[in-house]
């Protein structure tokens, strides 16, 4: 019986950009599945149609109650899961930093590389309706590239016209760019075997006392921090089209078993899976 209901109330539907590289959309409705604590590489532009979702983010507890905008900045770690009997429903945009930052400089923020929206839950309807209006553009069969286009820069315009007196102060100081060398040491060797020992080296800090601070600034341990990339980069070589049991070794999993179980929490279905939704949709 609970095998049943899971089948028929947890749906997760990804479907990547035809047109806007490195965007993807996630249609979703649960009821029993929980996210594992995790972050996403991409900033994560969602709305709740339908349900509640709960989460902790930034060591903080959230309810996101219907037509409430969530944003998760990249990096930033969240867990969620339903928060009332009836099903969840909502929608995420996916957007790599790479594709919005410059977006987000020519609506007029001037610090925008590693930018920070400051709030999690937002109720905007003009920026809940560009999230919204996007969406709809994966369902056509055949979408216009400029209107795509025009909505991506819409939904920055007003993430600009929110958030754009954003200042890097707070980001830039000593401790915080040391934590961001490692982070992007990290990112740079994702496919080697790199200890703790090896990070906390790179920015002259003792391990220890470099693990209090990156778990105090990420959210995770450098270890857990390790395997999210992992996953989340495995996501992207699945969409890139790569061989699954390449994947799995490329990226530094022991097997397939050791994939599905760090992938699945966080996505909702095992690697083949979101692989064959991909390219079966």
């Amino acid at each position: 019986m609970a095998k049943g209901k899971t089948q028929q109330h947890n749906r997760f539907h990804y479907v990547r950009s035809q047109h806007l590289e490195q965007v993807a959309m996630l249609k979703a409705q649960m009821s029993d599945f929980t996210y594992s604590k995790h972050a996403h590489a991409e900033y994560s532009f969602g709305v709740t149609l339908a349900g509640r979702q709960d989460f902790f983010a930034s060591g903080a507890f959230y309810r996101s109650q219907p037509g409430t905008v969530m944003v998760f900045n990249p990096g930033q770690v969240h867990d969620g899961h339903s928060g009332v009997d009836d099903p969840l429903q909502y929608r995420m945009l996916y957007i790599h930093p790479q594709q919005l930052e410059p977006l987000l400089s020519v609506a007029g923020v001037h610090h925008n590389r590693d930018f920070q929206v400051a709030d999690v839950l937002i109720n905007d309807p003009q920026l809940r309706q560009s999230i919204l209006s996007l969406v709809q553009l994966f369902d056509q069969p055949d979408p216009d590239h400029f209107l795509q286009e025009a909505q991506l820069y819409q939904l920055a315009a007003r993430i600009a016209q929110r958030y754009g007196q954003y200042s890097p102060d707070r980001v830039v100081r000593r401790i915080d760019s040391l934590l961001l060398q490692a982070r992007d040491y990290i990112h740079a060797h994702l496919t080697d075997e790199i200890s703790l020992e090896q990070i906390s080296r790179q920015v002259n800090l003792s391990k220890y006392h470099f693990l209090r601070l990156f778990r105090q600034q990420f959210g995770m341990t450098p270890h857990q921090y390790i395997i999210n990339c992992r996953v989340s980069r495995a996501r992207e070589a699945l969409e890139a089209g790569m061989a699954l049991n390449d994947v799995v070794y490329r990226y530094g999993f022991t097997d397939l078993s050791h994939l599905n179980r760090r992938f699945k929490p966080i996505y909702g279905m095992t690697p083949r899976q979101y692989q064959q939704q991909l390219y079966h949709c």
